[in-house]
């Protein structure tokens, strides 16, 4: 068990010292744990899994076992219809995680004829995009760039962000928008 809560602890970026604070236990109480020496009460670990904002079942079960695999072959992508969604941007979603506390959307996004540049795209998260085909100029903030093929970009998404100029049709890219549930 405390190898799990060491494992979820570094996986969210955690120090130590932060999940102790969080959990309302002594840092060497957390050492402890993780290093196996000592077996929380189910209260302890309750205050843990509340601070690692998961469910205190995650510690209960063989999370060697726990696996999500989202498998789509070659054009398979459920599009996707947004509300408001911006005209001539085509969303196909790739995959999805179902379990854990990261929520991942991975999209090809391809940019229809009618598609126009459109920079105020901004939500919670962090996104990956990488160019596939086209060349576009990407501002993110107060900074442009222009992206060819191959080219990525990975950044916090609560920022402005999209594309100002289409340079060379036809555009397409993989973004990948990584969030945490609550």
């Amino acid at each position: 068990m405390g190898s799990q809560v060491k494992g979820m602890r570094l996986a969210m970026g955690l120090s130590a010292a932060a999940l102790a604070e969080g959990a309302g236990i002594s840092r060497s109480m957390l050492s402890r744990i993780e290093s196996g020496l000592v077996s929380p009460s189910i209260e302890v670990l309750d205050h843990i899994a509340a601070a690692l904002h998961v469910p205190l079942s995650r510690f209960f079960g063989d999370q060697n076992e726990r696996a999500d695999c989202s498998y789509v072959p070659d054009g398979g992508g459920l599009v996707v219809d947004r509300d408001g969604a911006v005209q001539g941007y085509r969303y196909e979603l790739l995959g999805h995680v179902l379990s854990g506390n990261a929520f991942v959307e991975p999209y090809l996004v391809t940019l229809g004829a009618e598609a126009e540049p459109y920079v105020t795209f901004q939500h919670a998260g962090m996104k990956f995009l990488r160019m596939v085909s086209g060349r576009v100029r990407y501002t993110y903030g107060s900074r442009s760039m222009e992206l060819r093929p191959g080219d990525s970009l990975l950044f916090e998404a609560h920022a402005l962000h999209g594309i100002s100029e289409i340079l060379e049709r036809p555009v397409s890219y993989l973004v990948v928008v990584f969030t945490l549930r609550d």
